[in-house]
């Protein structure tokens, strides 16, 4: 119930709103504390759509907001805001709220639109790999760079591509054996972003200088691109061939797939045949279903898979035995889904872009431009960061070391920002409160500026998300707002919802005083059937007139597999909560009448429904056990009445009249 309330209260009262910041009365005090009109603006026009600015309705909605601000006032009063569960909860809507304003957006909006464009374009490319761990020492990624340097020098010269990445001391990509180092034809986000980033601004038939990549250097070579299909879910009846195979069990498989592909011409089902004989174990069992590939999709087939279904022309179409380095294939065209729109996809890029490596990216551009907006400095770091690594020994890669021995220059400068000063000492507490197993690094110097990259980072990323509420009205309002609500609803929670729901005698004495507040009006029983077209409603009020079809063998009987063409319910209805017996015309709202039996079909939300009425039960006041719910809720909403009189009289209350009729645009 807490998170559905906040969501909604965040529904209502979140939203851009810029104060001005030179010109804000108050314009309420709550106990000499000053609320500012902002404050009361965002609110008010958050809550009304088509806000008025009249002084009635401004004096009406002053009221409710000075209801809700007692509320908030008594929760600070009695502590509420130090709950642990509160704060935590305030902490990490804070940490999420935030993220949008940590990143540069507009170089993160270009990147989403970049990954669209390659989204919409498939780029074939061969590739080289010649294996670097990130962590390698110099002397190691200078031997692989060369390695790799080497290859690219014999391929210029005239040698081959594939003989070369098949070669001695050639590609150490596994799949060269069976590829060549062909990778076929990818978009945005299936490799890695640095080599992605290589090949979609490469043209075709160009071979490149070596590429760094987390898995090492890359010798890569654009062979084609193309517009992108769209993406496909497909199926296949496999069998497998290996290198290992002798010519006759080759046969033997070509043999087997063409009968197969018989089988199918003569009239056998493609599902039954993927289940009955392919060699893929985990497709068979789905009637050869494969996962989905092409543009944004995680599976990517094989080039000659791919060329085969894309080739088909409609769904239900079937390849001819297709054969690739793995075995022999038929394929079946399932479904193609053509590429949705930039719009349509700007959400699922924008998460994609901020969860790859185009993050560090963003996050590298924010960094920076934090550091020019501060006035970021540090003309002594490389000397002061040496120091600190001249104290290091093996254990800080086993997140057990003790900090700097010599204490000399604990005070001494390491960084300036914003007119603060970071010392070594303070990297020394970073160092100590962070550190944790990690990997090796050629020396303790790469190992400490490493550190303290991450230092400033860290530093000057904390800053900003301290200064968010005073640089984006709008962050601000949404934090202010949402920490008064999850206090609002706490206090009421505590102090009048539990209370009231417990107080079983209070229930019973309101109710017996309120009993002509809990009436029912008529209630009908019987069957509603509302159906999906006018001919299936014909169909019901025909079975209707025979007597031995009860509601259910109705329904079993008109639906058959479709369990959606009509959708029944036997029950009482009351006349005035069910949404289908609701008319609503020029803004008011009435409710149908139904006579006792089969009443005529009328239409309602696009549905054709027929009441089948039993019995009519005439209205009368609803007894305590029918009542309870509606009486406890009337219950609680008497005890924040008197809760709510009881603070105005506890707090000093002065609204300034004044500041709320001089809202621009308020009527006079």
């Amino acid at each position: 119930m807490k998170n559905t309330f906040v969501l909604c209260f965040l529904f209502v009262f979140a939203g851009p709103f810029s104060a001005n910041a030179q010109v804000d009365p108050v314009i309420l005090k709550i106990n000499g504390e000053n609320i500012p009109q902002s404050e009361f603006m965002y609110i008010y026009t958050k809550n009304n759509d088509t806000p008025s600015f009249d002084d009635d309705s401004l004096d009406a909605y002053m009221k409710l907001f000075v209801n809700y601000k007692l509320k908030v006032k008594e929760a600070h009063e009695k502590k509420y805001d130090t709950l642990p569960n509160l704060k935590s909860e305030l902490t990490e809507y804070r940490s999420q709220l935030s993220l949008p304003y940590m990143i540069d957006q507009s170089l993160n909006e270009n990147l989403i639109r970049q990954a669209y464009e390659r989204t919409t374009t498939e780029v074939r490319a061969s590739h080289i790999l010649i294996r670097c761990p990130p962590n390698a020492a110099p002397k190691d990624t200078a031997f692989s760079y060369k390695r790799c340097l080497a290859l690219r020098d014999k391929i210029v010269a005239g040698q081959d591509w594939v003989t070369v990445a098949q070669g001695n001391m050639g590609s150490e990509d596994p799949s060269v054996k069976q590829n060549g180092g062909d990778l076929g034809f990818f978009t945005a986000f299936q490799m890695v972003y640095d080599f992605e980033e290589a090949a979609f601004n490469m043209p075709v038939g160009e071979i490149s200088m070596p590429v760094r990549t987390q898995f090492g250097y890359h010798l890569i070579k654009v062979t084609g691109k193309r517009p992108a299909f769209g993406q496909m879910t497909a199926a296949h009846i496999m069998i497998v061939t290996a290198e290992d195979m002798t010519d006759e069990e080759k046969k033997a498989a070509k043999d087997k797939i063409f009968e197969i592909y018989g089988y199918f011409k003569a009239g056998e089902k493609f599902e039954d045949l993927a289940a009955k004989y392919s060699d893929d174990k985990s497709s068979k069992a789905k009637g050869g279903l494969i996962p989905v590939f092409g543009p944004g999709a995680k599976q990517r087939m094989i080039p000659i898979f791919e060329e085969a279904v894309y080739k088909l022309q409609k769904d239900e179409e079937v390849t001819e035995p297709v054969q690739s380095p793995y075995g022999w294939h038929i394929i079946k065209r399932i479904h193609l889904e053509p590429l949705a729109s930039f719009e349509q996809m700007h959400r699922e890029l924008k998460l994609k872009v901020e969860r790859d490596a185009r993050a560090a990216k963003l996050k590298d551009a924010f960094i920076n431009n934090l550091k020019k907006e501060y006035n970021f400095a540090d003309p002594n770091a490389a000397e002061l960061v040496a120091f600190v690594a001249s104290q290091m020994d093996s254990t800080v890669y086993l997140g057990k070391w003790t900090g700097l021995q010599n204490t000399s220059k604990n005070a001494a400068s390491l960084m300036r920002f914003a007119d603060k000063n970071y010392t070594v000492g303070d990297f020394n507490g970073y160092l100590l409160s962070t550190q944790k197993k990690r990997p090796k690094k050629d020396s303790y110097e790469i190992f400490a500026k490493e550190a303290y990259d991450a230092f400033v980072n860290a530093e000057i990323s904390k800053y900003e998300d301290a200064q968010l509420e005073r640089k984006y009205p709008a962050f601000k309002s949404l934090i202010q707002e949402y920490s008064d609500g999850i206090l609002v609803f706490e206090i009421m929670q505590k102090e009048i919802w539990d209370k009231a729901s417990a107080d079983t005698v209070g229930i019973r004495n309101y109710y017996e005083a309120h009993k002509s507040d809990f009436p029912f009006p008529v209630r009908y029983d019987g069957t509603l059937y509302r159906c999906r077209t006018k001919d299936i409603a014909k169909q019901v009020l025909t079975y209707l007139g025979n007597d031995t079809m009860t509601y259910d063998k109705i329904q079993t009987a008109v639906n058959g597999d479709h369990s959606l063409n009509c959708v029944v319910k036997d029950q009482v209805f009351n006349s005035e909560t069910t949404d289908a017996f609701r008319i609503e015309k020029k803004g008011k709202v009435t409710y149908r009448t139904f006579i006792k039996g089969t009443n005529k079909t009328y239409l309602w939300n696009k549905e054709y429904c027929i009441m089948d009425v039993r019995e009519i039960l005439p209205p009368r006041l609803r007894e305590f056990h029918e009542a309870k719910g509606l009486a406890t809720a009337a219950y609680q909403t008497q005890k924040e009445k008197e809760w709510l009189e009881q603070l105005h009289k506890k707090y000093t209350i002065e609204i300034m009249t004044d500041v709320l009729h001089a809202i621009e645009g308020s009527g006079k």
